[in-house]
């Protein structure tokens, strides 16, 4: 049984640790309300974007499009792209990306398939290289980066084009966790090369667009764009997701916290008292035998 000094301490701590993840969950509070705006004013552009490119693909014959939406007509090698956070003690949020692309690349192994892994994260690379070490082509972290910003996006997607271009991969899948609320982020996968038609294409009546230049040289520049804006929603999710989740798990944690100091205290006053007790059980036996 531990002292009262000990006991004494161990409340100290835990009262310490308590102050932390209630500054942490405030913290996150703060921050969770821009980052929820930005990433909800993403979605619009990037729906949008979508539902230009499968209006667009439908006036390109698959010989005219370009080699991002055809692919290269192989299924053989797979390109994971791997967005989770910088940081930890967010509960499940890393972990959830993560599993999602395990399930998928063993899946994808099963088949007899080849599989690299590019990861956005430091969490997601901690994760993956225990069981996918050899499969990691690239780690790209974002810790220097106090606000993620299209830049970013745009040099993630610059690398993956750039790979595509040298042969590297037939097909690309993005993973993150889509942001719904505060309680609920849903891991996500997309795939971005080849281009899939993101949306409906645009219901316009009767109206006929003409595109100057051609579509196919429309699409040669929507597409490497539509795959940075993607990779940046993605981002913004990842954010809003992370601030949730580590408001909930902080605020889980501060509870915590208060009730294993409620037993604690519970636990240092019964043995105070009981120290107390026996002292004047000591005191009055040695008083009657005097």
């Amino acid at each position: 049984m531990p002292s009262l000094k000990d006991l004494k301490i161990r409340i100290a701590s835990v009262k310490a640790t308590q102050k932390i993840t209630k500054a942490m969950q405030m913290v996150a509070a703060a921050k969770l309300r821009r980052a929820q705006e930005a990433a909800e004013a993403a979605r619009p552009y990037s729906e949008r974007m979508g539902a230009v490119l499968a209006s667009a693909s439908q006036l390109v014959s698959a010989s005219e499009a370009p080699a991002l939406m055809t692919g290269t007509g192989k299924d053989d090698t797979h390109l994971l792209v791997v967005c989770t956070a910088e940081r930890g003690l967010c509960g499940g949020f890393n972990s959830s990306i993560a599993r999602l692309a395990r399930e998928h690349a063993r899946r994808l192994i099963a088949e007899g398939k080849t599989v690299k892994i590019i990861t956005v994260g430091r969490k997601g690379f901690d994760s993956l290289r225990r069981d996918f070490a050899s499969h990691i082509a690239e780690r790209i972290d974002f810790r220097e980066v106090r606000q993620i910003a299209f830049s970013n996006a745009s040099d993630v997607a610059g690398k993956i084009i750039e790979r595509f271009e040298a042969g590297e991969f037939d097909v690309c899948t993005l993973f993150y966790a889509e942001f719904k609320s505060v309680i609920s982020q849903v891991p996500t996968a997309r795939q971005l090369i080849p281009a899939a038609a993101g949306g409906e294409p645009e219901a316009a009546g009767n109206a006929v667009y003409e595109y100057e230049p051609d579509a196919a040289a429309i699409l040669s520049d929507l597409i490497p764009r539509n795959i940075a804006v993607q990779i940046f929603r993605a981002l913004l999710e990842n954010v809003a997701g992370e601030m949730g989740a580590k408001m909930s798990a902080m605020d889980n944690a501060t509870r915590n916290a208060g009730e294993m100091i409620d037993k604690l205290t519970l636990s240092y006053n019964r043995q105070r008292q009981a120290q107390i007790t026996k002292e004047l059980i000591e005191i009055i036996s040695g008083a009657e035998a005097l």
